[in-house]
């Protein structure tokens, strides 16, 4: 790839476009878009904060005459690197796009700009008893367009699928400044190829995301909670499986590991016994009394499957409090080690024990914490390698472990990430899962799209 870089020049002409007070080379301004959640990389040569779809397309067009890198990004909140600059360029910073447009109560779909905060918009759409399921860890901070573009998932996926399952149409800016408008606004739509399913999740290497059409459910009427302790996690694995083939479906499995209960527990009494080999988590919802009919069901079949301790929550501060256990994980995951490593990986749900036993092998064979949860509904299993970057032997360790936690996960039949995305971190493991032959067609899409390689550079692809 020839090497592109932002000029005074290019600095002049995109004042031109957006006005001096959106536009920055000050050092102070480039370090806030140097990183996003996962850890630092470059400083950019400039952030540019566009208000309109129209400037996105000025700014595309001039770096691709100017040649320049263009990294799009939402709020910063991702885990694989794929909205911080690796080679300089230019930042467009979409957060000027934070407007909900349209909640049609009628049709049940809404209209928003890339920029809207994922919590905000659930919280907006309850208000009129409408209901947007994707709900990534992040939603507080994190923006739609950041989970458009790693098709970000979250606990419920298990009954209501991932942002995919609800994105009807875009509007996108291409990398070399067309705007174009894929999908539709009603339930059906075939015709031609789905470029709104090609876009999303692309992770910002095909388009920069400037509006979505998305589909809205009616708002559950009722909700309950539970938790449930094992003594072994194949007997949670094999509760989970059973409460699916009984034909209910959760709104939510989370499930802790053994490590991740005394994680937990470091932080204060979660009322779980340090020895339990696995909890989980469960939601139900749905119309009516259909949620406490579900959660008595699913009491019934735990207690055929070697369950030693079950709790059902009777009021939301209860609810609360059950998944207490599974909100302090991540704040007692620093007692075990001053830098993580997290990743997404996903396997069959009947394979959740042989993963956590194969991880459990490989954290006493390197010496390192390992501590594991996630969504058992889909098998979406968060593994997070303890380690202090600062001693290069324990990242030579913890990479070994990762190649090699990655080899056993393909090995099951699952995939190296779920919801976090390849970005810069999972680049070069990408052909353990995906065949030369699709790699060549991906790269070939990229190219079609962007046939400079101007847009988001270094990303998915090593």
């Amino acid at each position: 790839m020839a090497v592109m870089k932002f000029t005074k020049k290019s600095y002049t002409e995109l004042v031109k476009i957006v006005g001096r007070d959106r536009v920055s080379i000050e050092k102070e301004d480039l370090a806030c878009y140097a990183f996003d959640a996962k850890e630092k990389a470059d400083l950019p040569s400039a952030v540019v904060m566009p208000e309109s779809a129209g400037e996105v397309a000025q700014i595309l067009k001039l770096a691709n005459e100017q040649e320049f890198y263009v990294i799009p990004r939402g709020a910063g909140t991702g885990l694989t690197g794929g909205a911080a600059p690796v080679m300089g360029g230019l930042v467009m910073a979409m957060a000027k796009f934070n407007r909900i447009l349209e909640i049609d109560t009628d049709n049940l779909i809404a209209v928003v700009e890339p920029g809207v905060i994922t919590g905000n918009f659930h919280r907006e759409v309850e208000k009129v008893g409408l209901f947007y399921p994707p709900d990534p860890a992040s939603s507080d901070f994190s923006t739609l367009g950041g989970n458009l573009a790693e098709c970000a998932g979250g606990p419920r996926a298990v009954k209501y699928g991932v942002t995919r399952d609800y994105v009807l149409g875009l509007e996108a800016v291409l990398p070399t400044g067309e705007i174009i408008k894929t999908g539709v606004r009603t339930a059906k739509g075939v015709a031609g190829y789905d470029l709104t399913r090609l876009l999303v999740g692309s992770e910002g290497t095909l388009g920069v995301f400037t509006k979505a059409t998305l589909k809205l459910l009616p708002l559950p009427e009722g909700q309950a909670t539970m938790s449930a302790v094992f003594s072994s996690i194949d007997h949670a694995a094999e509760s989970v499986s059973a409460i699916i083939r009984n034909n209910i479906i959760p709104r939510t499995i989370e499930f802790l590991d053994n490590a991740s209960i005394r994680c937990a527990a470091s932080c204060r009494d979660i009322g779980v016994p340090l020895d339990a080999d696995a909890m989980l988590i469960i939601d139900v919802d749905g119309k009516g009394t259909v949620a406490e009919t579900e959660i008595a069901r699913i009491v019934e079949i735990l207690q055929d499957n070697h369950v030693t301790d079950i709790r059902t929550a009777k009021t939301r501060e209860e609810a609360d409090e059950l998944w207490a256990a599974r909100k302090l994980i991540s704040p007692g995951l620093h007692r075990f080690g001053p830098n993580k490593l997290n990743e997404d990986i996903v396997v069959p749900r009947s394979k959740i024990p042989d993963m956590i036993r194969r991880v459990q092998e490989i954290s006493q064979k390197i010496n390192i914490p390992i501590i594991c949860f996630g969504h058992a509904g889909d098998g979406n299993i968060h593994v997070n390698i303890m380690y202090d970057k600062k001693d290069k032997q324990l990242i030579e360790k913890t990479e070994k472990a990762i190649e090699e936690i990655f080899e056993f996960t393909i090995h099951l039949g699952g995939t190296i990430t779920g919801e976090h995305g390849v970005g810069t971190t999972k680049s070069s493991y990408l052909s353990m899962e995906i065949g030369a032959m699709e790699l060549g067609l991906m790269k070939k899409i990229k190219h079609l799209f962007d046939p400079k390689g101007i847009l988001n550079p270094g990303k998915i692809f090593v």
